[in-house]
C-alpha cells in the first residue's frame, strides 16, 4: 500500500500492492486465469483528482510539445448534480479520457499507469475469494459493500463509504462502474485461450469496450465480479456536439474508472507504443 501526490496539488492517490495468481474467472462460465503483480487504485478516481488534469495549463488540446492533451470542456454539467468536490468519482468520461489521465500521470511521474484489464479488474474485486461474491454468498449483503438501485438513491456515492474487500479496495462492485483496456468480446474467453496468462483484448474500435464491476443505478441481483457490460454509442445520444465528443458521455453518467500500475515497468519506447496504441497519437 502507498499513497502519492498529484502532480501540482494537494491531492493524493492511494494503491494497494496486489500479488498475482491464479483464480477461476467468469460468471455462468468459469475458465482458470493468472495475472502477474500490479497496483491498484485503492479508491476509484475522484473529481477532485480529475480536475488536477484537466487544468494543467501545461497540457493542452492538440499540443504537439508535451504529446499529452487534455479533454475538451464539457459542454454541461455532466456530474448532474449528483457532486463533484469532496471525494466523488469523476463519471461521464471516455474511456480515451481516462487513458489520457493515466498517460499524464506518466508524464507527470514517470511511472506507467493504465486502466486494468477485464482479468485484472476481476481478481482484484473477487480479492482470493471462490464464492458468488467477494464477500459470500449471500446477495443480502451487497449493501453493505456497494451503492447499487437499492441504496444509492439514484445517484453516486463518495468513494470508500461503505466496506472494503478484503484486500482493502473500495467500491469495486457498484457506485460507478468502471473502465477496463479490453476491447468487448461476447466469447471472451474462446478468444483468450484456456489458461490464459496475462489476457488482453486490444481495441480494435471505439465501440464496444468492456466496463466491470456495475453502478449505483443497477439492481443488486445483477451487480457481481464475473458479469460483464459493454459500451455503446447510446451512452452519447445526447451530446449535442458535431462530430459527437471523444472524452465526454451525456448518458454515460453511470462510468468512471481507477487507475493500475503493473510491477512490471514497460520501458519508455514500450510505454509510449501502449499509449499510441490506444490513444492514437
Amino acid at each position: 500500500h502507498y499513497q502519492f501526490d498529484l502532480p501540482g496539488s494537494s491531492q493524493k492517490m492511494s494503491m494497494r500492492a496486489i500479488s498475482g495468481g491464479s483464480f477461476m474467472m467468469g460468471d455462468a462460465e468459469k475458465h482458470p486465469v493468472s495475472v502477474s503483480d500490479f497496483w491498484i487504485g485503492t479508491y476509484e478516481v475522484t473529481h477532485d483528482q480529475f480536475s488536477v488534469f484537466f487544468k494543467d495549463e501545461t497540457f493542452s488540446q492538440g499540443s504537439k510539445v508535451d504529446a499529452v492533451t487534455r479533454p475538451t470542456a464539457q459542454y454541461i454539467d455532466l456530474s448532474w448534480n449528483m457532486g463533484k468536490e469532496g471525494g466523488y468519482p469523476v463519471n461521464s468520461m471516455s474511456v480515451d479520457a481516462a487513458l489520457m489521465f493515466c498517460r499524464w500521470l506518466y508524464k507527470k511521474t514517470g511511472v506507467f499507469y493504465r486502466l486494468p484489464t477485464e482479468a485484472e479488474w476481476e481478481y482484484a474485486c473477487r480479492a482470493g475469494s471462490s464464492t458468488r461474491y467477494p464477500f459470500g454468498d449471500d446477495m443480502q449483503a451487497i449493501g453493505d459493500y456497494a451503492w447499487t438501485a437499492a441504496n444509492s438513491q439514484e445517484k453516486y456515492q463518495r468513494t470508500g463509504s461503505l466496506k472494503p474487500n478484503a484486500w482493502g479496495l473500495y467500491d469495486m462492485l457498484g457506485n460507478v462502474a468502471e473502465w477496463t483496456l479490453d476491447q468487448y468480446e461476447e466469447s471472451y474467453f474462446s478468444v483468450i485461450g484456456p489458461g490464459a496468462k496475462d489476457p488482453l483484448i486490444p481495441p480494435k474500435s471505439r465501440y464496444p469496450r468492456s466496463i466491470r464491476g456495475g453502478s449505483y443505478m443497477d439492481d443488486p441481483a445483477d451487480i457481481r465480479p464475473g458479469l460483464r457490460r459493454f459500451s455503446e454509442p447510446a451512452w452519447n445520444q445526447r451530446d449535442p456536439q458535431v462530430p459527437k465528443s471523444r472524452w465526454w458521455l451525456t448518458d454515460g453518467m453511470f462510468v468512471g474508472f481507477r487507475i493500475l500500475r503493473p510491477k512490471h515497468q514497460p520501458s519508455k519506447e514500450e510505454a509510449e507504443k501502449f499509449y499510441t496504441l490506444y490513444l492514437g497519437r
